[in-house]
C-alpha cells in the first residue's frame, strides 16, 4: 500500500515503484479492502464510471485528449470518491488497481469492466471481446460485480459472438453471486463502413433491454445500465430488473441532470453510473458536479 503521508507526484511515483518491484501488493490491497453492503432496500446508488480509456475513449466534449493524463484522471476520481453520497466506482483493472494501492476504495463498491475490445471506429467494433476482467478475477479481487457493454447490430454477424460472450459472463458472475451489470444498445452503421451508432429511440432501447435482460442462465444477479431519454416510462415498463442510468458525454450537463431527475423516481431505477460528465464537467469543478448528482439521487452532499 502507498504511504498516505505522500502527496501529489510522489504518490504516483510510488505506484510505479510498487508495480515494478512488488506487484503482489495489488492482490494484498484487494484482500485487505474494507467492503460494504451492495444496496439497502430503497437506496439509490451513485457510481463513478472510469473505464473509458480502456477502449481508447479519452476525449470529453471538445477536448480530444482530456483523459490522457493518468495522474490527472486519478486525481479527479479520488475527489469524486471522497464526496459524501458516492457509493463506488466502475473501472478497468489498471484504474482499479491504482485506486486500491492509493487506498481510495475503502468502504466503496467496486465493479470491474469486462469487455473493452470493441474499439470505437474499428471494423470489429461490434465483436466486443472480453479483454479486461473475467468473473473469476472479479471474485478473487473481492469486487462487487462486473459490467459488460452489449451492442446489438442486426446487420453485423459479429453481434452473435458478443451476445454469447455476455451470456457466459452473466452466468459466471451469477454462479459467484456477483452483480452482472449489462449495458445493452441497439446499434448500427447509418453509413456503410461508417462509425457504429447507438439508436436512442425508446423502441430501440426497449428491444435492447429485452435481449440484454435474458442473457445467461439466470437473471437473478443482473442489473441494467441504460440511457435516460424523454420517454423513460415506456422504457422502464420493459423490465423488472434494477436499472442504473448512464451518463455518457452530454454537451449540456444541466440538461443531463434534468433527464436523470425525470427518470429517477420511476420503478426500477436505482441510481446513476456517471463518468465523464462528473469527472470533466464544464468549469472543471468535480466536487460540485458530484455533489449535485448526489443530491439528485437523494444522497446528502455535505
Amino acid at each position: 500500500m502507498t504511504d498516505t503521508a505522500l502527496t501529489g507526484a510522489d504518490r504516483y511515483e510510488m505506484l510505479t515503484r510498487i508495480r515494478a518491484t512488488r506487484p503482489e501488493e495489488i492482490a494484498h490491497a484487494a484482500a485487505r479492502r474494507r467492503r460494504r453492503e451492495l444496496v439497502a432496500d430503497g437506496e439509490r446508488l451513485l457510481i463513478i464510471a472510469a473505464d473509458h480509456a480502456a477502449r481508447a475513449t479519452i476525449g470529453v466534449r471538445d477536448r480530444p485528449f482530456a483523459m490522457a493524463d493518468r495522474r490527472d484522471l486519478l486525481d479527479r476520481i479520488q475527489v469524486a470518491l471522497a464526496r459524501p453520497g458516492v457509493d463506488g466506482i466502475l473501472a478497468s483493472p489498471d484504474v482499479l488497481e491504482d485506486l486500491l494501492l492509493l487506498g481510495a476504495l475503502e468502504g466503496k463498491l467496486a465493479f470491474g469492466s469486462m469487455n473493452r475490445g470493441g474499439i470505437p471506429g474499428a471494423v470489429f467494433e461490434v465483436d466486443d471481446r472480453f479483454t479486461a476482467y473475467d468473473a473469476a478475477t472479479i471474485e478473487a479481487m473481492r469486487l462487487d460485480g462486473g459490467k459488460m457493454l452489449c451492442r446489438i447490430d442486426p446487420s453485423d454477424p459479429a453481434t452473435v459472438t458478443t451476445l454469447e460472450s455476455c451470456a457466459h459472463a452473466v452466468s459466471d458472475l451469477a454462479r459467484r453471486r456477483l452483480v452482472a451489470m449489462v449495458e445493452p444498445f441497439w446499434s448500427g452503421r447509418p453509413v456503410a463502413g461508417g462509425p457504429l451508432r447507438n439508436d436512442l429511440s425508446p423502441e430501440a432501447i426497449i428491444r435492447s433491454i429485452s435481449v440484454g435482460q435474458a442473457l445467461g442462465t439466470t437473471s437473478a444477479y443482473t442489473w441494467l445500465k441504460i440511457p435516460a431519454i424523454p420517454d423513460m416510462e415506456r422504457v422502464m415498463a420493459a423490465t423488472t430488473l434494477p436499472a442504473l442510468l448512464l451518463g455518457g458525454d452530454p454537451p449540456d450537463l444541466d440538461a443531463a441532470y434534468a433527464d436523470w431527475a425525470r427518470a429517477m423516481d420511476l420503478p426500477g431505477v436505482r441510481g446513476l453510473v456517471v463518468g465523464r460528465a462528473l469527472l470533466y464537467p464544464q468549469g472543471d469543478d468535480v466536487a460540485t458536479a458530484v455533489d449535485n448528482a448526489a443530491t439528485l439521487v437523494g444522497k446528502s452532499a455535505r
